[in-house]
């Protein structure tokens, strides 16, 4: 489970450092209060808003960023589970400076507005309290509602290109979320990528992997190498599945482990990250224009 890898990774890295909780707090609050991406090179300028999108369930609070002149593929971006917060922000302004129209979501909303946790938050007990019970909330069918919802959502700014596919992103919890969004709405969504997601092919009857036969996208899967050596099997499972459905996918396991990629986790690996997220802009470059 996402929430079991998040806490594995704290322990190794306070073990690493030599640190304890209470400064593994400290430094933890500090890194959350400066967020610091690299720069995007020849960047647009952006307009960024909080939004609300009407869904099935609800009103779901969302960051929406996009290129401030012109109209740009839109992307959906489904966050770990700590939620919609400030790292997100930055990695979704990124994007946008990178030419798409960036929609991150609240995943939580039904229970709770964003941000859901404090800034610094560590995967503590007291984290954990907040964030398992709503991301226990959240199934398969909520995944398809809020996919169409959000995909509808970009399709109805003037800001996004509609003759132009769609791409979604997603990390940790949001891996699975992706493959649903796929599935949800094939002839909208050209690219998808997983950020060391958890749970993309296991053995029961709803695993994402069953859906790929009715996708369309073009997938990015970057796998942790921890969560690789916990199921060396489910990346197989994922080329042979992509394989079988002819569509093209990037399968690889990355030496960093899960959850490296936001910018605020404590397992941050700013080099890994880089390669992920140049592999990202190269997929949405294929498949997005």
């Amino acid at each position: 489970m996402c929430d079991e890898n998040f806490e594995r990774d704290a322990k190794e890295y306070l073990n690493r450092e030599g640190m304890n909780r209470r400064q593994f707090g400290a430094a933890s609050v500090a890194a959350g209060m400066a967020i610091l991406l690299p720069q995007t090179p020849n960047a647009v300028a952006v307009t960024e808003s909080d939004v609300d999108v009407k869904t099935p369930d609800g009103t779901a609070d969302c960051y929406f960023v996009h290129p401030t002149t012109g109209t740009a593929p839109g992307v959906v971006v489904w966050p770990d589970i700590l939620g919609l917060r400030p790292a997100f922000r930055q990695m979704g302004k990124r994007l946008a400076q990178s030419g798409y129209a960036v929609l991150v979501v609240n995943p939580f909303y039904r229970s709770k507005k964003a941000p859901v946790v404090p800034p610094g938050a560590t995967f503590d007990a007291a984290t954990r309290a907040i964030v398992t019970p709503l991301a226990g909330a959240l199934n398969p069918t909520t995944h398809v509602t809020d996919a169409k919802a959000f995909v509808s959502y970009l399709d109805s700014q003037a800001s996004v290109a509609k003759n132009r596919k769609i791409g979604t992103t997603g990390y940790c919890m949001g891996g699975p979320i992706v493959m649903r969004t796929a599935a949800a709405v094939p002839d909208r969504v050209g690219a998808a990528a997983t950020f060391h997601g958890g749970g993309l092919a296991t053995a029961a009857a709803d695993s994402p992997h069953l859906l790929i036969p009715t996708m369309k996208a073009q997938f990015l899967c970057a796998v942790a190498q921890n969560d690789d050596m916990t199921d060396p099997n489910a990346k197989t499972i994922l080329k042979d599945s992509f394989a079988k459905a002819k569509l093209s996918a990037e399968i690889e396991v990355y030496p960093a482990m899960h959850g490296w990629c936001p910018p605020d986790a404590t397992v941050y690996d700013k080099d890994q990250a880089e390669k992920a997220w140049g592999r990202l802009l190269v997929l949405f470059g294929k498949a997005l224009a």
